[in-house]
C-alpha cells in the first residue's frame, strides 16, 4: 500500500476527487492508471469513477463537457486540464459483441468493477483516504504477472470480442502470462472477435506489434486462433518450409524478424509481411517480393491503416530481397537510392539488418548490411543528383532545347537525363546535359 500512497497524483485530478468527496460522493481512480501505479509505473492518463450521477458531476464543477452522458461520462475541466469522470455503472447484454445494449448507474464501486475485463484493470484507488478496492485479486495477479478475466472468461469475451486481443496485447506489453482458463476461452469465442470493427482490431494490434515483446504476442495470436481470424495470410505461413539458413519455417522467420526490428510501425509491419506471399509462390518463391507488395497493400487497407503507412510498408516489402553483398557499383547504388527515396533508407536498412540477423549466418550478413549502408551514406555525402528536381536542366529548358511544347516527350527526356547523371553525376551540368539531350533527340527523330 505504501507504493500506491507514494504515487504523485496530478493536482488537477486530485482536486476533482477531493471535490466529489466533499459533496458526499464516493470517488476513485480506476482502470489502467491504478494498474500502472500498483506495478510501479507512471500512468499516462487518470480516469475517475464516482457514485455521483452525470448531472450531479456537472453541478459540482463550473466547467464540464458532456462527452458521454448517456454512458455516465462527463469531462471536467480542472485547472484547464480535462479529467474524465464516469458514474459507477453496470451493463446489460452485449448484443453485438461490441457494446452493451443498456447501461445502469449504481452507487457501489464493486458493482462497477465487476463489469471490467481483467482483474488487473478491476481495481479502484482513493488517494484522499488511501483506500484500495480490489475485489477480484488484481494486485495479487500483478504480483504473479498474470492476465486473468473478471468472472467467467467465456462471458467476458462473448460480451466484447476485442477483449481476447486485449489479453494478448497486455501479455506482450506487460510481459505477463495469460491465465490458462482465460487463454482456453479465446478459441471458442472467436465468432465474437470476428464481429469487431477492424479499426479497433488495428489499434490493439498496433500496440502489440510496437511492444517490447512482439514475439510473445504473435506466438499467442497464432496459438489462440486470433491470427487466423484477422491475418489469415500470416497464419498460412505456419509450416511453410524454406532454406534451412532461415532457421525455421516462414512463420518462425517472420516472427523472429519482427522481434529483431526496432519499434517503428512501418519497419515492424514490413518485418511481419515481407514473406507474406511465400505460401502462394512455394516452393520456388519466385516473385514473392512483387506479390508480397500487392498483398501488403490489401492487408493494410483491410485493417484501415493510413495511406502513408500502407505506401511506405508496401515499398519496403517490394525491395526486401536486396543483395547486401559488396558487388554493387556506385552507379547501381545511386539508382537504388533514387528508387527507394532517401527518407526510406533508414527504415529499410533497419528492417534489412533485423531480417539478416535472424539467419543462421546472421552475424556475417548483418555486418554486410552495415557495410552497404555505410557506402550509401558516403555516396549521399557527395550530394549526387537523385531526382528530376536535381537536374541541371528543368522542364522549361528541356522544351527549349528540343524546340517542343508540353508533351510526354518532356517526361521521357527527363527520365533519360536522370539515368545519365545517376550513372555519372559529373554530367549534371547544363552544357553536358544539353549535349546529351540533343544526341538523344536525334536518335529519337525529334
Amino acid at each position: 500500500m505504501a507504493t500506491l500512497a507514494d504515487v504523485k497524483i496530478p493536482e488537477s485530478v486530485f482536486r476533482v476527487l477531493a471535490r466529489l468527496k466533499e459533496r458526499g460522493f464516493e470517488a476513485y481512480l480506476v482502470g489502467g492508471c491504478v494498474r500502472d501505479m500498483v506495478r510501479g509505473a507512471t500512468p499516462k492518463d487518470f480516469d475517475i469513477a464516482t457514485s455521483a450521477r452525470p448531472e450531479e458531476v456537472q453541478r459540482s464543477f463550473p466547467k464540464t463537457i458532456p462527452t458521454g452522458v448517456e454512458h455516465g461520462t462527463v469531462t471536467v475541466l480542472s485547472q484547464g486540464t480535462p479529467v474524465e469522470v464516469t458514474t459507477f455503472r453496470t451493463e446489460g447484454a452485449y448484443l453485438d459483441a461490441r457494446r452493451p445494449s443498456t447501461v445502469s448507474f449504481h452507487t457501489n464501486i464493486e458493482e462497477d468493477l465487476s463489469r471490467r475485463d481483467f482483474t488487473i484493470n478491476a481495481m479502484a484507488w482513493d488517494p484522499v483516504s488511501s483506500k484500495l478496492v480490489d475485489p477480484f485479486g488484481g494486485e495479487a495477479d500483478i504480483g504473479r504477472r498474470l492476465i486473468r478475466c473478471v468472472g467467467a472468461p467465456e462471458l467476458r469475451f462473448a460480451e466484447d470480442g476485442l477483449r481476447a486481443l486485449r489479453a494478448v496485447r497486455f501479455a506482450a506489453v506487460l510481459g505477463f502470462e495469460i491465465d490458462p482458463a482465460t487463454e482456453a476461452a479465446i478459441p471458442p469465442t472467436l465468432p465474437s472477435f470476428r464481429r469487431i470493427a477492424l479499426e479497433r482490431v488495428r489499434e490493439e494490434f498496433t500496440r502489440l506489434l510496437l511492444s517490447d515483446r512482439p514475439v510473445v504476442g504473435l506466438e499467442l495470436l497464432q496459438r489462440t486462433g486470433l491470427l487466423g481470424a484477422f491475418l489469415p495470410e500470416i497464419e498460412r505461413c505456419v509450416g511453410v518450409a524454406q532454406n534451412p539458413t532461415y532457421g525455421g519455417d516462414v512463420f518462425s522467420h517472420v516472427v523472429a524478424t519482427v522481434g529483431a526490428s526496432p519499434p517503428v510501425l512501418e519497419v515492424r509491419l514490413c518485418a511481419l509481411l515481407h514473406d507474406v506471399a511465400k505460401p502462394r509462390t512455394a516452393p520456388s518463391f519466385e516473385g514473392h517480393d512483387r506479390l508480397g507488395e500487392q498483398l501488403t497493400r490489401e492487408i493494410l487497407m483491410r485493417l484501415k491503416f493510413p495511406t502513408k503507412v500502407i505506401d511506405a510498408t508496401a515499398h519496403l516489402v517490394r525491395e526486401h530481397l536486396l543483395d547486401e553483398s559488396a558487388r554493387w557499383t556506385d552507379a547501381a547504388l545511386r539508382r537504388f537510392v533514387a528508387r527507394m527515396g532517401e527518407p526510406m533508407l533508414e527504415p529499410f536498412f533497419a528492417y534489412l539488418e533485423a531480417d539478416r540477423s535472424t539467419r543462421v549466418d546472421g552475424k556475417e550478413r548483418r555486418a554486410k548490411v552495415k557495410a552497404l549502408y555505410a557506402r550509401i551514406e558516403d555516396l549521399l555525402a557527395q550530394r549526387p543528383p537523385l531526382n528530376a528536381k536535381a537536374l541541371a536542366l528543368n522542364g522549361t529548358q528541356i522544351m527549349k532545347v528540343l524546340g517542343i511544347g508540353p508533351s510526354p516527350a518532356v517526361g521521357e527526356a527527363t527520365r533519360f537525363l536522370l539515368e545519365q547523371v545517376l550513372e555519372d553525376p559529373t554530367l549534371n551540368t547544363e552544357p553536358a546535359l544539353t549535349k546529351a539531350l540533343r544526341s538523344w533527340a536525334r536518335e529519337k527523330g525529334l
